[in-house]
């Protein structure tokens, strides 16, 4: 009887921490510091949904690869401030490439701007495929990228299975891989327009040593059919096309994505 009421204490414990961190979580994607322009995303983007799914928790060592202008670390650095570890793994700003250097100064600026926030990130270095530092072997409980896949496979299968293997020496055994990115329907042949087949990617992930734990399709979208003049950039927010044919890609709206949850064995 001791042992299924210890049980039963400890299933409650485990429950009421659970709801604690998503409430910390919807905190953090409901913070003032957020600018409006992404928060209006937020119906496009489902961070909670997606971030849920991956199993974040705010105790957690998790580094973005390649936070671009930081529109997923707005939630995650105040989410693991307190109790967690943000690494934020992008451009150096000694960079031989002006553009790396850029997103690199940018990004900084985006830190600088509001301490309480931001004053706690750590820094890693991601610039494929060249230069990696992206965290201690071993030390990270979560690795994110967010919408940045499609930008590496240009360098080709041996560079993208390098940032993989990366990836897998960063964390911990039993640490989570969660990637999302444009989803290119599975019968349309690859392409440079920004969209990427799942089956590639998990493909990629299992050479490494990943195992593919669960799919989501908390960002799907079946009225994209990826099929666009000047690809996925023809949907919002970008509208490449800028107002031609404007009111057919809003109605299609942002891209359907994968949502991809891969662990370390």
């Amino acid at each position: 009887m001791k042992k299924l009421i210890l049980a039963a204490v400890l299933a409650a414990s485990a429950a009421a921490g659970t709801a604690h961190a998503h409430d910390e979580l919807k905190a953090a994607i409901a913070g003032k510091h957020r600018s409006a322009a992404n928060s209006a995303r937020d119906a496009a983007r489902h961070p909670y949904e997606t971030l849920t799914f991956f199993g974040i928790k705010p105790t957690m060592t998790v580094v973005e690869l390649s936070p671009g202008g930081g529109w997923y670390t707005e939630i995650l650095a105040p989410y693991l401030r307190d109790k967690g570890k943000l690494i934020s793994a992008g451009e150096s700003p000694e960079s031989a490439k002006p553009g790396a250097r850029r997103y690199a100064e940018n990004f900084t600026k985006k830190l600088e701007s509001d301490a309480a926030v931001f004053g706690k990130v750590q820094r890693g270095l991601f610039e494929p495929p060249t230069s990696y530092n992206i965290a201690p072997a071993g030390s990270a409980d979560m690795v994110l990228t967010f919408r940045n896949l499609h930008n590496w496979i240009g360098a080709g299968d041996d560079k993208v299975k390098e940032i993989f293997t990366k990836v897998h020496e960063t964390l911990k055994p039993g640490g989570v891989f969660g990637v999302v990115d444009h989803r290119m329907p599975a019968a349309r042949a690859a392409g440079d327009n920004g969209y990427v087949h799942e089956a590639y990617v998990i493909k990629m992930a299992e050479s490494v040593g990943f195992k593919l734990a669960a799919k989501s399709e908390v960002n799907a979208n079946p009225n994209d059919k990826a099929d666009h003049n000047k690809g996925v950039w023809a949907l919002p927010p970008t509208l490449a096309n800028k107002e031609v044919d404007r009111e057919k890609y809003m109605a299609i709206g942002e891209s359907d994505r994968m949502t991809l949850k891969f662990v370390k064995q």
